[in-house]
Formats: C-alpha cells, structure tokens, sequence
C-alpha cells in the first residue's frame, strides 16, 4: 500500500512540476521572441523585469504544488530578515540532491529578487536550462579542474571573461547571483577523494562567485543557504515521493568587505586569496551550523 501510495504521488508531482515548467518557460519563449528584432537596450531592460516577474509566478507555483503534495515541511531560519526586492545580491548554498534547486527556489521566492544559477554548460540540451539561460540569462559556466588550467592558463581568462559577459545582462533588473560552492552534489565518495577538511562539505570552488563580484559593483550582500534534510536518501524519485519533503533552510546574510570589490578575478592573485580566505570562514561556519540544524 506504501508502495502504491509513493507512486500515486511521485508521478501526481512529477506531472504537475512538468506542467507547470511548460507554462512559465513557454510563456518566457513567447514574450523573448521581439528579443531579437529589437536590439534597443530599454526594451531589453523591459524584457528583462517581465521575464523576472514571470519567473517568480512560477516559481510560486512550484510552491503551491510541493504545499500540496508534500505539505509544510520546510523550515526557514532566518537570521536576518530583512531583504529588498530592489537590490542585487549573491546567494550560495552547500549542494546535496537534485531536490536542492526547487527548495531554495521556493525559500526566496517574493523575499529576493529570483535566483539566478550558474548552470554547467554541458546540461544546454535539457530544454529548461537552454530556456532559462536564454529567457532569464542565467548564465552557463565550464567547469576547467586546476590542473587543466595549470596546462593552459589562457582557459582562465576565457572562462572569466565569459562570465563577465553574462553577469553584465544581471544589471538591467534586479538579481540574485547564485552558485553551488563545491560545484557538485555532496556525497562521501567526494569528500573522501577530495580529503576536505570540513565534516560536512566539500571544498569550496569560488571562481564564478569572485568573478560575478567583479562584474556586479551594485552587490552589496551574501545571502549563505545552509540546506539539511532529514531523509539521507538523495535521488529525483525520492523528492517528487516526498520522502524528502522534511528539511531546514537556515539564511544568513553577510557585508561583502569593501575591499573584495570592483577587483580582476583573472588577475589579481591576491584577490584570489582574499575572496577565498573570506569564503573558507564562512564555510567554517557553516559546518558547525549542519551539525547543530541536524534531525
């Protein structure tokens, strides 16, 4: 019965978020088209802010249907409340399930300005995230190991420049920049291969974070997601049955430092070392808080 009950409402919400992504990213599709045909840099900017709006009626949507097939399970901590939508800000959070995206989509939902992901550029395919990069520019990033840029240091300024490119479309509205730190999904295989020194999270990578700073001098503030479930299983399946529907979502806020910004990622090897020694203490942080928000 358990069993039949779990694929009653897997494939109920499976088919709900799906047809709720068809509506919100068809009717981006739709109101973009002119994007092309009129090059006018106030029209973008309007194009820009409906697009934004859209998102956000969407990503309520997605509330709505996770309140009803899941029910109020999710519980935000914030230690700071108080947000404008009217600013710009970057937002990160540790990365652990397929789940993560649509729960912190629906925590800062109406209380920021929409996230806007950095997406790796190998998943273009998957329609949603071709749409979302052309309809909200959120923008695709490569992923280059430390080693592949040792051997080709000119795949630094690529991807930087890249970057800068498409952070620059986040200032005709309001936007919340953000990143998965690690770059990928926690599991203990990683953090073994990795050796990290944090119980719970595997190193931080701050290339796109530092690199978006450089581009957006009108952020101001981190918003840190620290995201824990109760269930230890990870998978799709396990969210859309909602056994993973119980989890935490502590918020906290921090002052960039003054001197982190209008700084070349590229070049400035000791805003390199700057940026990262800054995120390590947050990530130091953020171990103890997992250990004290654990079931």
């Amino acid at each position: 019965m358990k069993a039949i009950k779990s694929l009653l409402v897997g494939s109920i919400t499976f088919i709900l978020i799906l047809s709720e992504l068809i509506l919100g990213f068809g009717t981006l599709a739709i109101i973009n088209l002119p994007r092309a045909i009129i090059p006018l840099k106030s029209f973008k900017i309007f194009l820009s802010k409906v697009s934004n709006f859209i998102g956000d009626l969407t990503v309520y949507g997605l509330k709505i249907i996770m309140l009803l097939m899941h029910g109020d399970n999710i519980k935000l901590i914030n230690k700071n409340d108080e947000f404008n939508q009217d600013e710009w800000y970057m937002a990160m959070s540790n990365h652990q399930s397929w789940a993560d995206i649509f729960v912190l989509l629906v925590s800062a939902n109406y209380k920021i300005p929409l996230l806007k992901f950095f997406m790796k550029k190998e998943l273009w395919w998957i329609p949603f995230v071709f749409l979302a990069n052309k309809t909200l520019n959120m923008p695709f990033v490569n992923r280059h190991s430390k080693a592949a840029i040792d051997k080709d240091p000119s795949l630094r300024t690529k991807d930087y420049e890249n970057t800068l490119k498409s952070c620059k479309r986040f200032l005709r509205s309001p936007s919340t920049i953000f990143s998965y730190a690690e770059g990928t999904r926690f599991t203990k295989e990683k953090h073994e291969l990795q050796k990290s020194p944090y119980q719970n999270l595997l190193i931080p990578k701050i290339g796109g974070m530092a690199t978006a700073l450089s581009a957006m001098p009108k952020i101001n503030t981190l918003i840190d997601y620290t995201l824990v479930y109760k269930s230890h299983k990870r998978s799709a399946w396990n969210f859309l049955t909602g056994e993973m529907r119980e989890a935490k979502v502590l918020v906290t806020k921090h002052k960039i430092p003054e001197d982190l910004k209008n700084r070349n990622y590229a070049e400035d090897q000791k805003y390199r070392e700057d940026f990262k020694n800054w995120i390590e203490s947050i990530w130091s942080q953020k171990d103890k808080d997992i250990e004290n928000l654990k079931f």
